[in-house]
């Protein structure tokens, strides 16, 4: 999990949500991924998804029954889907994701007895280092907001013109 957390700093170090994740195969790490939705303008650009992606690339098939993957926060319904088709044996998180977390947070897909395969799940794991870097992150990022809007930006008019055509001819 402490790889994961290194690869989640990656993903904050480039202005991602921090989330990492590691896939091991009998205790050697195969892939790494860290959170780039936004750089890579892809929906689909979580950590998990780039590990799995990488990991299946590197071992020449797209079940990875053997493999493990450690991730910082609990995945999402998309990435547990995709931890499902790729057949992995357990998946290990840190920080529960009370508003889109699938592993037992909003939902649990990995305990619905309908689907094909099923992966253990451990969680919890560094749960509060992992929970703590995403606290840090989203604390800043609203911090840095507020300040914006309290702040006029560079040349930008400190008043609202009221619509007298002289106050909008000398407005910049």
């Amino acid at each position: 999990m402490r790889m994961a957390l290194d690869q989640a700093h990656n993903a904050l170090l480039v202005g991602e949500v921090p989330v990492g994740a590691v896939l091991m195969r009998q205790g050697q790490v195969i892939a790494t991924g860290y959170n780039r939705p936004i750089t890579t303008h892809d929906p689909t650009g979580h950590a998990e998804i780039v590990a799995l992606r990488h990991g299946a690339m590197l071992l020449g098939n797209y079940r990875l029954p053997e493999c493990e993957l450690f991730v910082t926060l609990e995945p999402c319904a998309m990435c547990a889907m995709a931890m499902l088709h790729a057949r992995l044996k357990r998946v290990i998180f840190g920080a529960p994701d009370p508003k889109t977390g699938a592993a037992g947070g909003v939902l649990d897909v990995f305990a619905d007895p309908r689907l094909n395969h099923h992966t253990q799940v451990v969680g919890g794991v560094l749960a509060e280092p992992c929970g703590a870097l995403l606290r840090e992150f989203f604390a800043d990022k609203r911090a840095r907001r507020r300040s914006e809007r309290r702040l006029p930006a560079a040349g930008a008019p400190t008043s609202i013109p009221t619509g007298d055509a002289t106050e909008l001819d000398s407005a910049p």
